[in-house]
């Protein structure tokens, strides 16, 4: 999957740990993916195409092309 190309977010990874009678019985690696789309964008009056997280798309950092 691709990453942010406003705030360089991507995969992290890590171990999900399930825990059973108060001890960490098992560990398995598991991989957390970022909500990132694909959109076009208005660049100073070019249209270009980026790939974009939701939480940069939310906070207006950049301004959909219509």
């Amino acid at each position: 999957m691709a990453k942010c190309d406003i705030c360089d977010k991507k995969i992290s990874n890590g171990r999900r740990i399930s825990i059973s009678r108060s001890q960490v019985s098992r560990r398995a690696k598991r991989s957390w993916k970022p909500n990132v789309k694909k959109i076009k964008i208005n660049d100073n009056g070019t249209i270009k195409s980026i790939h974009i997280c939701m939480r940069c798309l939310r906070s207006n950092k950049v301004t959909r092309a219509l």
